[in-house]
């Protein structure tokens, strides 16, 4: 009979490093209370199919959609996450890759989520989606289908790692760093 409480004891230890492992990453991974309905990740389930807009002729995969309770109605939260630490300001691709997740979830799942979350490997930023941040991602979507058909693209940056793994490097041709 001893054994038998021993057991259960062993199993409710257990169950309850379990849990808190669990809660830690959740909390490390910068995820606000809620159900994750999706993950890009491959941490917690199967990777998802894209979201795709053909109104916008956006396609894209968060990082997670959780689902929040907030005010009484329900929506799903698009988060990103980042491996560097958050730098003084967000940079301006970072919100905008974030808010076309906002776009995604709101023309997908008909339901416009009030912001997006930021997650870098030190704080979690909480970016508004605003309709100037919608219009945005509108006419940086437009402009980058324009560059597309234009025989030389100008780089506009001086950073080595990002112009190497850069889809359009081709395109710059000499611009290209390191070329």
């Amino acid at each position: 009979m001893i054994y038998l409480w021993i057991g259960v004891l062993l199993l409710l230890v257990a169950g309850i490093l379990l849990l808190r492992g669990g809660r830690r990453q959740w909390q490390e991974a910068g995820l606000p209370v809620g159900e994750v309905v999706y993950s890009d990740t491959g941490q917690w389930e199967k990777q998802e199919q894209p979201l795709i807009s053909r109104r916008y002729g956006l396609v894209g995969r968060p990082d997670y959609l959780v689902r929040v309770t907030e005010n009484g109605q329900t929506v799903p939260i698009p988060v990103e996450v980042k491996s560097r630490r958050r730098p003084a300001q967000p940079y301006a691709s970072h919100i905008l890759q974030l808010a076309t997740y906002c776009l995604l979830v709101e023309d997908v799942q008909k339901v416009r989520p009030p912001y997006g979350l930021l997650r870098y490997a030190d704080a979690t930023l909480r970016i508004p989606f605003s309709d100037e941040l919608r219009g945005q991602v509108l006419e940086t979507a437009q402009a980058i289908r324009a560059a597309r058909g234009v025989p030389d693209v100008n780089r506009n940056h001086q950073d080595f790692p990002r112009c190497r793994t850069c889809g359009y490097r081709r395109a710059c041709g000499p611009e290209a760093l390191g070329a």
